[in-house]
């Protein structure tokens, strides 16, 4: 009779050692609990975990409520010439930090607000002269 059961279990490939494990980790889960913690992962609880894109630029227009339109320089070199090429994009953000046009702004990429808007502003590095 012994030797049957120890046939069927090295047949599924569970043993005295994961039986063990499966304590073990039963014991390590209710002790998590108890102190406070969970015996899930931390990165799992927190969700993604990429840094938010940032961007510096300047206010170009103000004119729609809670919106602004941010003009954001970057340099690029060109492929064949190897001169560096200033490129301008623009970017709708969410204003609530009431910047002004000719302000230079900090704005963090977010959720999706509109068809068009999906940065805020965080900052008003300098204000307009």
């Amino acid at each position: 009779m012994e030797e049957n059961r120890n046939d069927q279990t090295s047949e599924s490939g569970e043993g005295v050692l994961t039986d063990v494990a499966r304590a073990i980790g039963s014991t390590l889960g209710k002790v998590a609990s108890a102190i406070g913690g969970t015996d899930e992962p931390q990165a799992a609880a927190t969700g993604p975990q990429h840094r938010r894109q940032e961007k510096v630029g300047l206010v170009t227009s103000d004119k729609m409520t809670k919106t602004v339109v941010v003009r954001v320089e970057r340099l690029v070199r060109h492929p064949k010439y190897r001169r560096y090429i200033r490129r301008r994009t623009k970017f709708m953000a969410h204003n609530e930090m009431e910047a002004k046009v000719g302000d230079t702004v900090r704005i963090v990429e977010t959720r999706p607000m509109s068809a068009r808007k999906r940065w805020r502003v965080v900052e008003i590095v300098q204000k307009a002269r």
